[in-house]
């Protein structure tokens, strides 16, 4: 091959490749841990700082020797900082621990998780030694044959602790949506309601649900998802799926007619979200990219 011929070549494959360093770079996604065990299920948001993040994420394991919780901790441009949590000794470990929501109150560091089945967990958390209790374990209400749950949000919407969570739905069977009053001193959810929801994208092998969250004025933000397998290709999306409020005495339901996506992934299984406020916030997510591991992005944020 001439000379020349052969520069031209290497100047258009390093061309090409410096393209493609940017793109990702100014995706900037965040790697958080390679491998199945460490996809992010799940993710609440812990502490909000100058310039620094940090969240309790889920993996939805189901054995014995695999990790359910972590910290995880974003300080600005520094490499992610990963915190694996030990579960309890005196309490069995959950199987497939798939969403995680804060807790509204005047106690920090409160917690629910939640299980495909729809038993939940209410979690308190000690940051400071990275440790962690379970106060009590429940069950959601109305479960019934075929439920997988992937989503669970809390908030206080006019003086009442409002729940919101997902079946997750896959290809034409539809997600529902599911809402109510949580009791907090009973650790009852009185269930107000059901709707059932259908993403225009992704499309195909797609979860319509994979993960939910509440704002204090009631709009309602969901992630969906799709996989063809443990190497993907993955496909997520993220909407405002409606608005949760009320009417009278009673939790009523509003839902967007018309999903639009605020936004899309063709490369990563977005499986966790949440909502930081502020300047340095945004809608932030996590996926569970199976082979390839978990990665976090700031939707809205500085990044």
């Amino acid at each position: 091959m001439p000379r020349f011929l052969r520069l031209i070549i290497n100047i258009v494959v390093l061309s090409a490749l410096l393209v493609i360093s940017q793109q990702v770079w100014a995706q900037d996604w965040r790697p958080v841990r390679g491998g199945i065990p460490f996809g992010i299920s799940g993710m609440a948001l812990i502490e909000q700082q100058s310039n620094s993040l940090d969240f309790l994420i889920a993996h939805d394991n189901k054995q014995k020797n695999q990790g359910r919780l972590a910290i995880i901790s974003i300080k600005g441009k520094n490499q992610l900082e990963y915190f694996p949590l030990s579960w309890p000794n005196n309490i069995e470990l959950p199987i497939d621990l798939e969403a995680l929501t804060s807790v509204p109150e005047k106690t920090k560091f409160s917690f629910i998780g939640l299980t495909s089945s729809g038993k939940a967990y209410y979690i308190r958390l000690e940051p400071a030694n990275k440790t962690i209790s379970i106060i009590k374990e429940f069950n959601l209400p109305g479960i019934i044959q075929g439920n997988n749950f992937e989503a669970f949000g809390l908030q206080n919407i006019d003086g009442k602790l409002v729940t919101i969570w997902g079946h997750r739905g896959e290809g034409e069977q539809l997600a529902t949506i599911f809402w109510g009053i949580f009791d907090l001193a009973k650790y009852e959810i009185t269930l107000a309601g059901s709707a059932n929801l259908k993403v225009p994208f992704p499309s195909g092998n797609v979860r319509h649900i994979s993960d939910i969250k509440v704002d204090p004025v009631g709009i309602v933000y969901i992630t969906s998802a799709s996989d063809a397998g443990d190497d993907g290709p993955f496909q997520s999306a993220v909407y405002v799926a409606g608005y949760l409020g009320f009417r009278g005495n009673k939790i009523a339901w509003r839902q967007n007619s018309q999903l639009v996506p605020l936004y899309r992934s063709d490369y990563h299984k977005i499986e966790g979200m949440e909502l930081v406020p502020g300047a340095e916030g945004g809608v932030i997510v996590g996926t569970d990219d199976e082979n390839l591991g978990s990665y976090v992005y700031i939707v809205g944020g500085n990044s």
